[in-house]
């Protein structure tokens, strides 16, 4: 909505020069129409660097079409176009436009526009369009938009990207300061009350921080465009989001730790304690400052702090402890510590940088060539769909009306996306927004009949209002785009027959071409958002279940493995992402004769999804610093080693089970059908290996009862063994002092993780419960069963 004014100022210059402008410009412009949507494509919420990018993607759309439309014209001729040969045309060149994976998504949208106005204006103007003038006039229409926004973002003064970023990360760092703030006092607050409040106020912040981080990464594309240069650094570097990422999983961690406290004051609070936490509080916060001075320029520098230095040996004494709820505690001052220093701050001897050396990224040919040709097959089906639905908008559309066949086809010309979308919700949105816009101009055209010349100012304040819709859940970008063309179609316009007729032929128009739209997106995308929401899980499940299973070997530390974890870490977040696209496209899309989709319960299991996945991040940095402290001091941990492994085993066993079930459901469909497959199966396993049905269902069952304390237990007797080691020198007390605390930090890690698993075993539970309403459902008993077979 900051962007509104802007938006004016671009609509009043088009409006202006189409109206207003020099004979010779008028003249030139033939589509004004095109040059309010060129405009508002370009403009929406944008900065000067995201205006630069737009002027680039219309040259490039003006060159793949503009030529060979030139060419199509001079070959067939004017005179031979029909209703048929434009949607063939039409289809045709829009399947070479959306086929090229580099084309920018915006640059494909004015480039189906312009084919479309080309295509259509030979069929209406018949023999009279010129060959070589007709296409000009659509790219100088184009042109008139692009140079509009370009002045909006430069006028009064230039609305730069860098420095909404620079604006935006001074926000970020006051709001993680006063998160971190809220949390250092609820971790020393003296009563219950206190803290739960002071943790809800930081967990509000924590949801502004979440969309501060969102809206630089938005950003961060157009002020490459603004600061060219910084394409040449390395990612971490040039990308300020993925930095200030790295910054916010910390102070996530320390909001999990104290949830997770079951009372305060927490048990090891002294005043010794309150001291060292309230120095370390004034040291991060001092630099998250600093940090942000440098961002977005150098987002990769970390600043040397200088200041009072903390007795880290204090952490040895504190982290003595055998009571399983202290391993919050621990964890909370963990992540201080990752604030303070980053990761692996105090591995010397070069073993931080043999460490990252082998964390880096190989080259993977095999998984490459994979993601080259589903790559490929997704532009193919992107290309075939772009040029189906096109192709018949602009036939129905034209053989509907021929003087207005325009509409039908540039209503989605704007519409499509490479993947996935609400479908219904777009097109009820686009709907809905066209005739808002379209009413709106009626009016004011009715109302003022006499100010015919002034009436395209009362499209400033319809601007400014469908800002606000824009940006509402009801009718969203797509919506709020549809009502502002609606409107400017209408009233920044001359010489286009009677409002009222016009409004309700483009009205029919963009029926016609959101009804091929929806088709096409049902013929090529026909699977449910519900039913891909449950697959997804099924696969997020899986790829869950092979980072335990790389963790559990990744304990050994065996350097072949730090890359296979890192991309079982990387696909784990592409499914994550695609399960939250697929629910949020769940929640909007119609029921008709199916289930209602169950929101509650996939958010419930995403959140908790998301919450496993950072906390692999976490566990996996433990382990790896763990390995490599425990060899400078000598200290052997084996032991830790086998409970690790027991943990991850038994959580890799317990994901295995959901997705098993999970996909079980989906091919067959039917509860019981899966009981009576099991119970076969079950049978003949049993009698082969003469052992008992219900022998693993016991073995599961005992394991599930062993409390979250009998997990920790190992871990704190083991820091008591570490820090009754004799020290030598001050690096490996320090050394010994931070493994103490990386060790009970551990603990909690894995605890949390089997609580999340469980949490999601529950919700599937429900799930399934939800599902087969009328059946009782043994969901222990299933998935022991699943487990065994």
């Amino acid at each position: 909505m900051a962007f509104t004014p802007r938006i004016c100022f671009a609509c009043s210059m088009v409006g202006c020069t189409t109206l207003y402008g020099p004979e010779s410009v008028r003249h030139t412009i033939t589509f004004p129409a095109f040059s309010y949507v060129t405009t508002i494509l370009i403009v929406s919420d944008a900065t000067l660097g995201d205006a630069l990018r737009g002027c680039w993607h219309v040259l490039c759309a003006s060159i793949q079409v503009i030529l060979p439309s030139m060419l199509i014209l001079r070959l067939i001729g004017p005179s031979r176009f029909n209703c048929g040969l434009a949607a063939v045309a039409v289809a045709l060149s829009s399947f070479l436009i959306a086929l090229p994976g580099s084309t920018h998504l915006t640059a494909k949208r004015i480039a189906f526009g312009q084919t479309v106005i080309i295509y259509v204006g030979a069929v209406i103007q018949g023999a009279k369009t010129g060959i070589i003038i007709h296409p000009i006039h659509v790219a100088a229409s184009t042109a008139l938009g692009t140079v509009a926004s370009i002045l909006a973002m430069l006028f009064p003064y230039p609305h730069l990207a860098y420095r909404e970023v620079r604006k935006i990360c001074r926000f970020y760092a006051e709001n993680a300061s006063n998160r971190f703030n809220l949390l250092v006092e609820a971790f020393c607050a003296k009563g219950d009350m206190a803290a739960h409040n002071l943790i809800t106020d930081a967990r509000l912040l924590s949801k502004a921080g979440a969309k501060l981080i969102g809206s630089i990464k938005d950003k961060h594309e157009g002020m490459l465009w603004e600061k060219p240069w910084l394409r040449f650094l390395k990612p971490k570097r040039s990308d300020p989001g993925e930095k200030l990422k790295e910054m916010d999983m910390p102070i996530q961690g320390m909001e999990w730790a104290l949830t997770n406290c079951t009372s305060f004051p927490v048990r090891m609070m002294d005043e010794e304690l309150v001291n060292v936490l309230q120095i370390e509080k004034k040291q991060i916060a001092l630099k998250l400052e600093q940090a942000m001075r440098s961002v977005p320029f150098d987002a990769a520098t970390t600043p040397d702090m200088k200041g009072e230095n903390t007795d880290r040996s204090l952490w040895t004494q504190k982290a003595i402890s055998t009571n399983h709820e202290d391993l919050s505690s621990f964890f909370f001052l963990y992540c201080m510590e990752l604030l303070q220093d980053g990761p692996a701050c105090i591995l010397k001897n070069g073993e931080e940088a043999k460490i990252q050396e082998s964390s880096q990224p190989k080259k993977q040919g095999k998984s490459r060539v994979k993601q080259m040709q589903s790559f490929r097959r997704e532009n193919l089906l992107f290309a075939i769909k772009c040029s189906l639905s096109l192709g018949l908008a602009v036939l129905f559309g034209l053989i509907y009306n021929k003087e207005n066949g325009y509409w039908s086809g540039l209503t989605i010309a704007i519409s499509f996306v490479t993947g996935r979308q609400a479908t219904f919700m777009v097109a009820n949105a686009r709907a809905q927004g066209t005739a808002m816009g379209s009413v709106y101009g009626i009016l004011c055209c009715f109302i003022f009949k006499k100010l015919t010349d002034l009436r395209f100012l009362l499209l400033l304040p319809w601007i400014i209002f469908t800002s606000f819709l824009r940006h509402s859940r009801m009718y969203g970008q797509a919506g709020g785009i549809a009502a502002v063309i609606g409107a400017s179609l209408i009233l920044g316009r001359k010489n286009y027959g009677t409002p009222s007729e016009f409004a309700i032929a483009r009205t029919a128009e963009a029926t016609i071409g959101l009804i091929c739209f929806v088709a096409v997106e049902i013929l090529f995308h026909p699977s449910r958002s519900a039913t891909l929401a449950k697959t997804e899980l099924s696969r997020t499940l899986r790829a869950l279940q092979d980072c335990f299973k790389v963790i559990s070997l990744h304990t050994d530390q065996k350097e072949n493995l730090r890359e296979l974890m890192r991309e079982k870490q990387k696909q784990l977040r592409y499914h994550v992402r695609e399960l939250q696209n697929f629910i949020a496209e769940a929640e909007l899309e119609p029921n008709f004769w199916f289930l209602p989709f169950h929101c509650g319960c996939y958010n419930k299991l995403l959140i908790s999804i998301c919450k496993m996945t950072d906390l692999l991040h976490f566990t996996i940095h433990l382990i790896g610093f763990l390995s490599a402290a425990s060899q400078m001091l000598g200290v052997t941990w084996e032991e830790i080693q086998e409970q690790i492994k027991n943990v991850l085993e038994h959580l890799v066993d317990k994901t295995g089970s959901l997705s098993k079930c999970l996909d079980k459901v989906l091919l067959v469909k039917s509860l019981e059908e899966i009981e009576k497959q099991l119970q076969m199966e079950s049978v003949s396993q049993d009698l082969e290996l003469g052992k008992s049905p219900n022998a693993d269902v016991c073995t599961r069952l005992g394991y599930e009862e062993t409390s979250i304390s009998e997990i920790g237990k190992c871990f704190l007797q083991y820091t008591i063994r570490v820090a009754d080691k004799t020290e030598c020198n001050e690096v490996e007390e320090m050394l010994k002092s931070q493994m103490v605390l990386c060790l009970s930090s551990l603990g909690y890690c894995l605890n949390d993780l089997k609580r999340e698993a469980t949490e999601t075993e529950k919700e599937i539970a429900e799930l399934l419960k939800w599902e087969n309403p009328t059946r009782h459902v043994n969901f222990p008993e299933l998935l022991s069963k699943l487990h065994a077979t």
